[in-house]
């Protein structure tokens, strides 16, 4: 078996860590029985570009459990657990090729031998994996069933390439589903980027004057975590409904332009480009605190900050680097790439029990499908989105109502009313 990992040894933590997610992660595990009696994916091989986690090691490991070939490498040059990555190896035999920290001409060499292995199903955090095969590999396009997106940034790509017409394979838009935004986004994101920021900086939160660049579910779920934690929330946005809507839950709306000369701390998490510039951090004040938790490190313009900068310290703390700009120092957090995964664990395993859950059975129906479906952007189906909410909240306790006969009818009765 061919793998690429920084450090077998670490195997053993590893597993521990594996189960110690697993233990609350039941949706995937009530799922990975059922994928071992069914094998729907027997014969076939799933390759995966996804950030290499405890949480991901364990959909991974329900995916071989329903029959499949899975090759995985990372999605985030700083977000692999070099220990997961050595277990899924040497305790599962699944091939890896992640290293936390590797360099960008390694990532993309990782990404090539997952396509080297002729991937009938692709799982994708931010569209690489799908865009390279276009790309350099179309001699494999017509080999390859569907595939499924994890995130916001990525089912962006997709739908332009779809909307362009250059997407040549089937595929589903999990981050779309309810089962996965409005709970991994939201909750997941907000408390994981917030652990990132404190395990970086130690620094106390209250009091603090914070700035959420983006006010979608990421951006949400971060607002509502850094006000939860004391924080003065700002919110910047393009969206003039989602200003409204944020300004109705209670927090500022501004400018970055605004914003820079007051904030503390700058968060960003919209998937757009360059959304906090030089003449943003210029305007800062003296220790600005300045990070991203969208997919991709395009969110700060870090080249031309480094332009900029008359000094440079590099490490001062673990994912933290100083940049003297304008005579004051602006702190760069995890290079500008997702802090959460960089400096913390990313989303809890509980959160990511519905996401995973709902990617193994998004990629299960697009095994599954009879006839090859067009090339296009597909939702989850409500099938899906029901059956992972359903046992989530029996794996909690919970029970929920039903409707009677009555209600279903008068529901479906046009004629009734006043």
């Amino acid at each position: 078996m061919k793998y690429d990992i920084a450090d077998e040894s670490l195997a053993e933590l590893g597993k521990k860590r594996l189960a110690w997610a697993d233990n609350d992660m039941p949706v995937l595990q009530a799922v990975r029985e059922r994928f071992a009696k069914e094998l729907p994916f027997k014969g076939k091989t799933i390759g995966a570009c996804l950030h290499v986690t405890a949480e991901t090691g364990t959909l991974m490991r329900t995916l071989k459990a329903g029959g499949a070939n899975v090759v995985l490498c990372a999605s985030n040059p700083l977000s692999t657990q070099d220990d997961v990555a050595a277990s899924l190896v040497k305790d599962e035999g699944i091939p890896v090729f992640a290293k936390k920290g590797e360099d960008r001409d390694t990532f993309f060499a990782h990404l090539n031998a997952v396509i080297g292995a002729n991937p009938h199903l692709t799982m994708d955090d931010g569209a690489d994996l799908v865009s390279t095969i276009h790309k350099d590999y179309p001699q494999l396009i017509d080999s390859v069933i569907g595939g499924t997106e994890e995130t916001t940034t990525g089912v962006i790509r997709l739908r332009a390439m779809s909307k362009a017409g250059a997407l040549k394979f089937p595929i589903v838009a999990v981050n779309d589903a309810k089962t996965k935004n409005l709970f991994d986004n939201r909750y997941g994101t907000g408390q994981s980027t917030l652990d990132g920021i404190v395990r970086a900086t130690d620094i106390l939160l209250a009091g603090k004057v914070f700035v959420a660049a983006g006010y979608g579910w990421c951006g949400r779920g971060l607002a509502l975590r850094a006000r939860g934690m004391g924080a003065q929330v700002i919110v910047t946005e393009i969206d003039p409904v989602k200003a409204i809507e944020a300004t109705m839950d209670g927090f500022r709306v501004m400018t970055m332009a605004e914003a820079a000369p007051v904030g503390d701390v700058f968060c960003t998490a919209t998937g757009d480009i360059h959304v906090i510039r030089v003449e943003h951090m210029k305007a800062m004040k003296d220790g600005a605190i300045v990070c991203n938790t969208g997919h991709f490190d395009v969110e700060i313009d870090v080249a031309g900050l480094q332009k900029e900068a008359s000094a440079v310290r590099k490490d001062i703390r673990p994912f933290v680097d100083e940049y003297m700009v304008n005579g004051k120092r602006v702190f760069l957090l995890a290079d500008g790439r997702l802090v959460n995964l960089a400096a913390a664990e990313g989303h809890p395993a509980s959160v990511m029990d519905m996401s995973f859950a709902t990617q193994a059975l998004a990629c299960e129906w697009m095994a599954l499908q009879k006839e090859k479906l067009a090339p296009a952007v597909y939702d989850v189906t409500d099938e899906i989105e029901n059956s992972v909410a359903s046992v989530k909240l029996a794996s909690m306790g919970i029970t929920i109502d039903e409707l009677t006969e009555e209600q279903k009818k008068y529901l479906a009765d046009w004629e009734h009313g006043t």
